[in-house]
């Protein structure tokens, strides 16, 4: 049976059961028809409203030229980078660790679950405070607020992996010699949690795009920002076209991130 893995491929297995992933034409065209059909309706409805409501694809598309052209787009870019790079990569780290040190160690999870617990409901933007009182409106705190947003999903993406692991694994790698905690996780608990951990990974990466506009609300400077202002102007067209940038860049990063986990998961 073929499993869909997105932009028009799906993952069959040939004759001797080795996995490979396959490119389907048919399914690829039906993704741009419904883009294109997107777009008609998009274009149609701008016909009956105020630029100011619901421009149109190509006031959108002179707005996006105007705003790459004069640089404000790569002002903007480079500093959500700023922000998002180090927040993403400091939370995705630290929630995989907390995610695997707590499902493998019954001592840990018995003493840390209470805290989790309280602590997993709090949105980031209600932690906007305590970036201000910590580090200050800059990039940083920006930082920490997509970091917050980058654990918890690598924390239960981890923790559910590793608690997944089948018991006979670890049975087997014992009795082959695999001996001590660190030495189980390693070899074996890392490598057999390693599709959920990579999927939460790039679950991670989506959600971070999105909590940077939320991070830059208290005033860092970036796309966000630029969002905020464009929408406080009624400037519905710059709105989208930001819109349109982070779109764009969260499907760079996605592409680009599948790609390093087909690799990393081939052996399955």
């Amino acid at each position: 049976m073929a499993t869909d893995v997105g932009d028009g491929r799906a993952r069959t297995e040939d004759d001797t059961g080795v996995s490979v992933v396959e490119f389907r034409p048919k399914r690829a065209l039906l993704g741009v028809a419904g883009i294109v059909a997107f777009v008609a309706a998009w274009w149609l409805v701008s016909l009956f409203q105020p630029a100011y409501v619901l421009p149109s694809p190509p006031a959108v598309a002179e707005t996006f030229y105007a705003e790459a052209a004069s640089g404000e787009m790569a002002a903007a870019l480079g500093q959500s980078v700023r922000h998002w790079l180090p927040g993403t990569v400091v939370g995705t780290t630290l929630g995989i660790a907390a995610g695997v040190a707590l499902a493998w160690s019954p001592l840990l999870d018995g003493v840390a679950a209470p805290t989790v617990r309280v602590l997993r409901p709090v949105p980031p933007l209600a932690l906007i405070g305590f970036a201000v009182a910590w580090f200050g409106i800059n990039h940083a705190g920006a930082a920490f607020i997509i970091a917050v947003g980058a654990f918890w999903i690598n924390f239960y993406a981890a923790y559910g992996g590793v608690e997944g692991v089948s018991s006979d694994l670890l049975d087997v790698a014992r009795s082959l010699g695999v001996q001590g905690d660190l030495e189980l996780v390693r070899s074996v608990v890392l490598p057999a949690a390693l599709p959920d951990v990579t999927t939460g990974i790039r679950t991670g990466i989506g959600r971070c795009w999105m909590l940077v506009v939320a991070a830059e609300i208290f005033g860092v400077p970036g796309i966000g920002r630029r969002i905020l202002r464009a929408s406080n102007n009624l400037q519905v067209d710059v709105v989208i076209t930001y819109i349109l940038v982070l779109s764009l860049l969260f499907l760079l990063v996605d592409v680009a991130f599948r790609a390093v986990q087909r690799r990393v998961l081939a052996w399955r």
